[in-house]
C-alpha cells in the first residue's frame, strides 16, 4: 500500500465502483508533476483532462488509456440551446463505473485551483473512495518562474486573489495591507484589478509583475507599476489583443521590483528562452538531446529526415543472427539504436529473446543505444568511457588475446551507409569483423506543410545539423531554411556541405558529439543575450529579427 493514500484495493465494498484521484498537474510545466502523480498516472485506466491539461499528463499514462472527451458546460451555452453534453462531474462519475481507475487532472492544484471540491462531493456522497494528489498551484509556480519571490526575511503577509469572484470587501482588505498581493486574472483585466486596488489604498507607484503562460517557454512577464500597467502592456503591443482573455498571474508589492526581477529572473533568462530548435531526428533518437535542449529553455521540434526500411537482400543478416546462438562469435557491437533495433526485430521473428546473447559480450557505441539494449534486456560489457562514436568505441575496445579470447569473431550490425571506420579499427587489433548491412536508411517523407513552411519562412530559431545527409535530406524534403535561423553544425565535414546549400553557419560543435553541439548553441545564445542588453536592446529571438537581416558567422 502507497503510503500516500489509500488505492482502491483498499475498499473491497467499493472496489467495483472504482476509485478516483484528483490530481494537480501543475501551472504547465511538465516537470513539477509530482513523483505520487506520475505514479497514479502510470497506473489509471481513464485520464479526464481539459486538453491543455491532458496534454502535460499525457505522457505518464499507459498505453490505451481512455481519454473521454471534457465539455464542462455553462449556462451561456445552455441558454443559446447547445446540445447539453456531459460536465466534468458526470464524466467523472461515468468513468468510475464498472471498477476503472480514473485520474482526473485539473491546472494547478485540484484544493486551490479550478472546481475539483465538487467533484469530491460528488464522490463522496456516491461512496466512492477518492484520493488527492496535491499539485503546484499556479499562485505560487508562476511567481517562482517569474523571480517573484513571495516572501523574503522581513516575512510579510501574502494575499492570494481571484479578480473574478472577488468582493468589494476583499478588494478593500488587500487595498488597506501592505501584504503582498497574487492576483489571478486575464490580460485584459489587470488594469481594472490594478484600478481596484488604488481605489482602496494602494499607492499607484506601487510595483507589479504580469506573467502570462507561467512556467512554460512562452511565458512572458511585464514589470509595472498600479498606474503604469496598462500603459506598458498598450507599448508592448500586448493590449489590445484578441487573446485579452489569456489568464495571467499579476504579484503586487515592494518584491517585485524591476531591479529585483533583473536579478532573480532565472527562467527567462536561460541561453535559448523560448527558441524554437529544429532536430533533424526522429522523436526516438532525439530524446536525450531534445532534453537538452529543454533545459536551456528551448522548445526543440523533431522533424526525421531519414526513414529505416529492412536491407534488400535479408539473407546476410539471417545467418548472422542464427551466428550468434551456435556460438560464432565473441562481441557484437552495436552503433546505434537502429542497429538494436533490427537485431530484435530479427530475434523476434526467429522467436529469440535477450537470453540468446549469453556467453557473447554486447558493446554499445553511447548512452542512448546503450539504454536500447537494457530495454531489451541487455546489459552492455562495453560503453565509451569518452567520446561516444566509432573512435571513442575503439580506444577502449581490447585487442585480440588469442590466449583469454576463445573466439576471434565479431558481428557488426549497421545502416547500409555507414562508414568503414570501426571495421578497420577492429581488424587492426586482430580481430574478425561479419560487417553485416543489418538496415538501410532512406530519405523522409516530407513534413507537414506548416512545419516547411517554418523552416522556409523563418518560424524556427536554430536548426541542429549532425550529419551531412541531414543537411541533403531536411534541404531536399522540407527546403533551405530561412536566413534568419541560426545554423549549427557538429562538424566542418557537415559544416561544409551546409554551406554548399547556401546557408550560413553560425555554430560549430568543438567535438563531433550531439550534446557538445546542443552546448555550443546554448552559449551562442547566451552571448548573444549579453549583447543585446549591454547595447540596451531587448533581448529576441532569431526568428522575431526582420527578413533578410544579414547575420555575422560566429563559431565556437
Amino acid at each position: 500500500m502507497s503510503p500516500t493514500g489509500p488505492a482502491a484495493s483498499d475498499f473491497p465494498a467499493l472496489s467495483a465502483q472504482g476509485h478516483v484521484t484528483f490530481l494537480g498537474a501543475g501551472p504547465g510545466d511538465p516537470g513539477l508533476l509530482t513523483l505520487r502523480a506520475v505514479e497514479a498516472l502510470a497506473s489509471a485506466d481513464v485520464l479526464v483532462a481539459e486538453p491543455d491539461v491532458l496534454g502535460v499528463v499525457r505522457c505518464h499514462a499507459r498505453a490505451g488509456v481512455s481519454t473521454p472527451e471534457l465539455t464542462v458546460v455553462d449556462a451561456q451555452s445552455a441558454a443559446a440551446g447547445v446540445p447539453v453534453l456531459r460536465d466534468a462531474v458526470n464524466l467523472v462519475m461515468e468513468a468510475v463505473k464498472g471498477g476503472r481507475r480514473v485520474v482526473r487532472a485539473v491546472f494547478g492544484d485540484p484544493g486551490l485551483d479550478g472546481n475539483a471540491g465538487s467533484e469530491m462531493l460528488a464522490c463522496a456522497a456516491a461512496g466512492i473512495p477518492f484520493e488527492v494528489v496535491p499539485g503546484v498551484a499556479n499562485v505560487v509556480g508562476v511567481p517562482a518562474y517569474a523571480g517573484v519571490p513571495l516572501r523574503d526575511e522581513q516575512g510579510a503577509d501574502v494575499r492570494f486573489v481571484d479578480a473574478r469572484t472577488a468582493s468589494d470587501r476583499c478588494w478593500a482588505e488587500v487595498g488597506s495591507s501592505d501584504a503582498t498581493a497574487v492576483v489571478s486574472t486575464t490580460l485584459d483585466s489587470v488594469a481594472a484589478a490594478a484600478g481596484e486596488l488604488v481605489s482602496a489604498g494602494r499607492k499607484p507607484d506601487t510595483p507589479l509583475t504580469v506573467t502570462v503562460a507561467g512556467t512554460t517557454t512562452r511565458q512572458r512577464t511585464w514589470t509595472a507599476t498600479l498606474g503604469t500597467v496598462a500603459q506598458v502592456l498598450k507599448q508592448a503591443k500586448v493590449l489590445p489583443s484578441p487573446e485579452g482573455h489569456r489568464p495571467v498571474i499579476a504579484v503586487v508589492g515592494e518584491r517585485t521590483s524591476a531591479a529585483r526581477r533583473d536579478q532573480l529572473s532565472w527562467f527567462e533568462s536561460k541561453p535559448l528562452f523560448g527558441w524554437k530548435v529544429l532536430v533533424p531526428r526522429t522523436k526516438e533518437q532525439a530524446a536525450s538531446l531534445s532534453d537538452q535542449l529543454r533545459s536551456y529553455g528551448a522548445v526543440p521540434h523533431e522533424v526525421p529526415t531519414i526513414a529505416v526500411e529492412p536491407p534488400r537482400t535479408p539473407q546476410q543478416m539471417e545467418r548472422a543472427v542464427k551466428g550468434l546462438v551456435t556460438g560464432r562469435y565473441e562481441w557484437i557491437a552495436f552503433t546505434s539504436v537502429n542497429a538494436v533495433k533490427a537485431v530484435r526485430e530479427k530475434f523476434e521473428e526467429y522467436g529469440l529473446d535477450a537470453r540468446a546473447f549469453a556467453g557473447i559480450k554486447v558493446a554499445a557505441v553511447g548512452e542512448q543505444t546503450a539504454a536500447a539494449l537494457v530495454d531489451f534486456g541487455v546489459k552492455p560489457d562495453l560503453v565509451p568511457s569518452g567520446e561516444q562514436s566509432a573512435a571513442g568505441l575503439l580506444e577502449d575496445w581490447p585487442p585480440y588475446d588469442p590466449v583469454f579470447d576463445p573466439i576471434d569473431r565479431v558481428f557488426l550490425p549497421r545502416a547500409d551507409i555507414a562508414t568503414e571506420t570501426l571495421v578497420a579499427g577492429l581488424i587492426e587489433l586482430g580481430w574478425e569483423v561479419d560487417d553485416v548491412t543489418a538496415y538501410r536508411t532512406v530519405r523522409a517523407s516530407p513534413p507537414p506543410a506548416e512545419t516547411r513552411e517554418a523552416i522556409k519562412g523563418g518560424g524556427f530559431d536554430a536548426v541542429l545539423f549532425t550529419s551531412s545527409s541531414t543537411v541533403r535530406n531536411l534541404v531536399g524534403i522540407a527546403g533551405k531554411p530561412h536566413n534568419v535561423t541560426v545554423i549549427a553544425c557538429i562538424g566542418p565535414a557537415t559544416a561544409k556541405t551546409a554551406e554548399e546549400h547556401g546557408l550560413r553557419v553560425d555554430v560549430l560543435s568543438p567535438e563531433p558529439s550531439v550534446h557538445k553541439l546542443a552546448e555550443a548553441l546554448s552559449e551562442f545564445g547566451a552571448r548573444r543575450r549579453e549583447a543585446a542588453k549591454e547595447a540596451g536592446d531587448p533581448v529576441t529571438r532569431p526568428s522575431e529579427r526582420r527578413p533578410g537581416a544579414r547575420r555575422r558567422r560566429t563559431t565556437t
